[in-house]
């Protein structure tokens, strides 16, 4: 019942489609863009979290980080969660949670749709673990990066899972959305979900620029920079009474 209830209370429901629980189907991409420091990394960890209350296998993928400093950042962004809503026996959830996800690192340059097809298959094919979700965290967008992500893309309709991937964007750049998505021009047919970090002020804005923006009426998602989480407008008021 807990976990049902942080699903239901969770401010990404908001990003799912109405026609699916999850924001992406199989086969599908995502790209979450920001700056460095702004909390890329944060974003796909709770989208990673979201799917393990479900009782979905998630396969985290760094190509940066060594295994322990992925796990720190699970650590942390689920400690800030319990807290924020009062999770009594935190530790027990936590416990159950864990099975449901497996991180992998590879170097930048070793990685490749073919390196990770041969790890999936020999975690699959042993019944060891069989991933619904698939975040890659570090792939370099630069002008190669089309014939990795369609043979990442054929790796996901294969193995029946969908990818979210971090764009790493720089200051200098333009922060009109436009703009933004001409980062992805090359590329931007493989993705169906576009997720941007924009700071203004004391907030970073999560900002739909491709896929299910939010209606008329909706709350804005906010990435709370003290905690890293998502939050929105209309929790911030509930939660202050």
């Amino acid at each position: 019942m807990l976990k049902n209830d942080l699903i239901l209370r969770n401010p990404l429901r908001l990003m799912q489609s109405d026609e699916t629980e999850d924001t992406l189907e199989k086969g599908g991409f995502g790209a979450v863009l920001a700056r460095a420091g702004v909390g890329k990394t944060a974003l796909l960890v709770q989208l990673s979290l979201n799917s393990m209350l479900k009782g979905q296998n998630v396969l985290h993928i760094s190509l940066a980080d060594p295994v322990y400093k992925v796990g720190l950042w699970y650590e942390e962004v689920f400690s800030h969660i319990a807290r924020q809503y009062a999770i009594k026996q935190a530790n027990d959830l936590w416990e159950t949670l864990l099975p449901h996800r497996f991180i992998m690192t590879f170097q930048v340059e070793g990685f490749s749709a073919a390196k990770l097809e041969e790890r999936l298959t020999d975690l699959t094919t042993q019944n060891i673990f069989s991933p619904h979700m698939v975040l890659i965290d570090g792939l370099p967008f630069d002008a190669s990066v089309r014939t990795a992500l369609e043979d990442l893309k054929a790796l996901a309709g294969k193995f029946g899972c969908h990818i979210w991937f971090t764009v790493r964007t720089h200051r200098h750049e333009s922060t009109n959305p436009n703009d933004m998505l001409q980062q992805l021009a090359s590329v931007a047919d493989l993705f169906e979900v576009v997720i941007q970090l924009q700071p203004e002020g004391k907030d970073i804005y999560v900002n739909a620029l491709k896929g299910r923006r939010a209606a008329s009426g909706e709350s804005a998602l906010l990435l709370d920079p003290a905690t890293m989480l998502i939050t929105d407008r209309k929790w911030d008021a509930d939660s202050d009474r």
